[in-house]
């Protein structure tokens, strides 16, 4: 369970590490001498973090942390004097305008663009500041219709356990559309998901690999979850690692080793554990109560938590992302 002394750990590491402009690993194309520019001049909200996607959902933890545990405490005042600065309309508008280039038309495409949806689900929960929903929205919008056209022309999913993977943006961009009542968002994205993944069955993952930090077999299952009525999704379910009480394929229920925390790729094996965790007890939750593999997909979801959480902060390599998997394992919405 999520304590406030948790949440404030959490937070504390996120405040640590999104107003931090250096190291830095730009997703920049550059078309000549004048795009050459300083991360925080190219985006003035998202310059932290070692990354814009890394620096998105630190911001989304912050917001969550303080809507649920934090906002009468000394972290919170944190919090909101560092979004209240972040979220202006001119900084806003310098984001979107990046957007805008022509070489920025695959810019953080998906996985950053699902976050940014998420970070605006979760600031459309505040009522705290309200006006922190509405100075991000812009952005919010034009990345949603990015995704809408994204999927339309994507005549395969991505299935890799990185950034590219399309079930787990999937998963991210759907919960904006229900919070944000984006209609036209809502139906895309399911219409999606059964075209990608309905006819999947008798799954035989071949994971992990060795730089993933998402599984995606149950990343997928964790999408289809959320897509399909509860009955749909238990056929299709059985259907799709029909042996999961008996816990097999057993690659899903090990948790990944991490040899090199301080190499930024190797450490994304702790986020696998984490997302595995989200993935399983999203999956348990789906199915009804007294199914044969739900202990199992409970068990193992504590045990891919249990692996990763005395790691969130040992190296930078893992410290600018690993408390928002955390958080995503654990949180009540």
């Amino acid at each position: 369970m999520l304590t406030a002394s948790k949440a404030s750990r959490w937070a504390t590491i996120a405040l640590g590490h999104v107003t931090r402009e250096y190291p830095s690993k730009l997703d920049h194309v550059l078309q000549g001498p004048e795009d050459v520019a300083s991360p925080r001049a190219l985006h003035p909200i998202f310059y932290g973090s070692f990354d814009w996607h890394s620096c998105v959902h630190g911001y989304w933890l912050l917001a969550t942390l303080h809507r649920t545990h934090l906002q009468s405490s000394a972290v919170g005042v944190r919090i909101r004097a560092i979004l209240d600065d972040a979220l202006t309309r001119e900084k806003v508008a310098a984001e979107l305008h990046y957007l805008q280039h022509q070489a920025s038309e695959t810019f953080e495409r998906p996985y950053g663009w699902a976050w940014l949806l998420m970070l605006q689900a979760e600031l459309s929960r505040a009522t705290y500041r309200p006006g922190w929903a509405r100075t991000l929205e812009p952005l919010a919008t034009a990345l949603a219709l990015r995704l809408r056209v994204y999927m339309d022309k994507l005549a395969y999913p991505v299935r890799t356990g990185t950034h590219g993977n399309s079930a787990f943006a999937l998963s991210l961009a759907l919960e904006y559309a229900q919070v944000c009542r984006d209609e036209a968002l809502y139906e895309a994205i399911v219409t999606t998901a059964r075209r990608w993944f309905l006819a999947d069955a008798n799954h035989r993952p071949l994971e992990p690999s060795g730089e993933d930090f998402l599984s995606p077999a149950l990343a997928e299952a964790e999408c289809m979850r959320r897509v399909l009525a509860p009955e749909e999704f238990s056929d299709w379910f059985s259907a799709f690692l029909p042996n999961v009480a008996d816990f097999d394929p057993p690659a899903l229920f090990e948790p990944a080793v991490v040899t090199d925390r301080s190499d930024g790729r190797i450490a994304h094996l702790d986020g696998l554990n984490l997302s595995r965790a989200w993935c399983w007890r999203g999956i348990a939750n789906g199915m009804a109560h007294g199914e044969p593999a739900q202990g199992a997909a409970r068990a193992a979801a504590e045990r891919h938590f249990a692996a990763a959480l005395p790691h969130l902060a040992d190296d930078y390599a893992g410290e600018h992302w690993l408390a928002t998997f955390a958080l995503l394992a654990v949180r009540e919405i």
